[in-house]
């Protein structure tokens, strides 16, 4: 069984979600990141600027770009949904049954990758990591193709715990985990803004409101990791009758706070189906 450590991974696309799995994957110093090599289609100061910082190789021209995907164990597809099509179909004669296809494009099926790839025999993991895998405090759910081994789905586990916890689901509720934890970060953004400008309004400096705000985001957080209590409870202890927490909470129900996170996160779910059902759509009317 080819190991995380000795495994010669290509990604094939080198934005910010290839570099957060890079950055879990070249943590430890001793490793050999050479093995690991990172190819797009024409931005080389990108693939350099990865290299200068992760220590992984590149492969700018064609033959080094066929070469860097014929010899990987493992090839990381981390285009756009937009370019999943033409994606796939320029590494299409390059793969190999023996190859491990691992995918992170919102929405994209295992069937549609079929589709396109003309086999049902590649082993294909499909995956929806967030941002946060660049502190290694990601949150990957993972589906497998049939034809993945129970080695490589263990080298998929593995490679993905380097960023974070990893969550094995059906496909069916991949687009839900992408409504949850893919697309979650941005919710904790947009709601660390409005505190931020909450604090500024009511006097404080930017500076000290944005401490402020990351050190009780972050608190928060762990409070629910360390006790495991229920984030509904913990709400509530802090909530005590006629008092400050329970007037903010009050606005924020008057606001529907919690009605449109829940939406959020089902749009977002939603979101990434249609995106899978245009792609397979497209996919559906070519001829392969």
């Amino acid at each position: 069984m080819t190991s995380l450590s000795t495994a010669r991974i290509t990604f094939v696309g080198a934005g910010s979600m290839a570099e957060a799995i890079l950055r879990g994957l070249t943590a430890d110093e001793n490793s050999n990141k050479q093995r690991i090599t990172v190819l797009n289609r024409s931005d080389v100061n990108r693939l350099q600027f990865l290299q200068q910082n992760y220590g992984v190789s590149l492969a700018v021209d064609a033959e080094q770009r066929a070469e860097a995907i014929a010899a990987a164990d493992v090839v990381v597809v981390a285009f756009k949904p937009k370019d999943a099509i033409e994606g796939l179909l320029s590494i299409k004669s390059l793969l190999k049954p023996s190859q491990l296809l691992v995918s992170v494009i919102a929405g994209l099926s295992i069937t549609t990758m079929e589709m396109i790839l003309g086999t049902s025999g590649q082993p294909i993991a499909r995956t929806m990591p967030n941002t946060s895998s660049a502190i290694g405090l990601g949150a990957t759910g993972i589906s497998f193709s049939k034809s993945v081994t129970s080695e490589l789905q263990e080298l998929t586990t593995q490679m993905f715990a380097s960023t974070g916890i990893v969550t094995i689901v059906e496909e069916a509720r991949l687009d839900i985990v992408t409504g949850v934890s893919g697309s979650g970060p941005a919710y904790i953004y947009y709601l660390m803004e409005a505190m931020i400008e909450g604090g500024v309004r009511g006097g404080l400096t930017p500076e000290a409101a944005k401490e402020l705000t990351i050190q009780t985001v972050l608190g928060a957080a762990q409070m629910v990791q360390q006790t495991g209590e229920a984030p509904a409870d913990l709400r509530r202890k802090v909530t005590s009758p006629n008092g400050t927490t329970q007037a903010a909470i009050e606005m924020l129900d008057q606001h529907q706070f919690a009605i449109g996170v829940t939406k959020a996160v089902l749009r977002a779910s939603e979101r990434a189906n249609e995106l899978g059902k245009t792609i397979s759509a497209q996919a559906s009317e070519i001829k392969f």
